[in-house]
């Protein structure tokens, strides 16, 4: 069995780099909803994007909101052991209208991977940017 400790706001940076994977919990009432997504990272203000795929039959939509918190946990098992992050807030969706100056900053110092789960082509997709500003952010690596 492994011990865990906390990693400090400069490991969770690092960790997080301007760019990865991660898996984005969502929920409803009693029920809960997981996709793998990519994301960037915005160091500076410790800002999440997702670029997010939906379809005439995706079933995220129902359980994104501004009022309801969602998940984003980002994992990594290296030679050294484990690492992970979990990011709590509310996504707020980014369109044209309501991109400001802050906003196309932190999308030019980052880089969203193009991260392909879908069963249906990329051009019968809608993709949509979405931003988490944690309001809770924690990291742990094993010791």
């Amino acid at each position: 069995m492994s011990n865990a400790e906390p990693m400090d706001a400069r490991e969770v940076n690092t960790f997080l780099g301007d760019e990865g994977t991660g898996v984005l919990a969502l929920a409803k009432d009693d029920e809960s909803y997981a996709i793998p997504v990519s994301y960037g990272y915005d160091r500076e203000d410790g800002t999440f994007y997702l670029r997010l795929a939906f379809h005439d039959e995706s079933r995220k939509r129902e359980y994104i909101g501004p009022s309801r918190t969602v998940s984003l946990v980002v994992s990594e098992e290296t030679d050294e052991g484990w690492r992970s992050v979990i990011a709590r807030g509310r996504l707020r969706e980014t369109g044209e209208a309501a991109i400001d100056s802050n906003i196309v900053e932190a999308i030019r110092r980052i880089n969203i991977p193009f991260f392909t789960v879908f069963d249906r082509p990329a051009r019968e997709l809608d993709f949509e940017l979405f931003r988490l500003a944690p309001e809770d952010l924690t990291g742990h690596k094993q010791t």
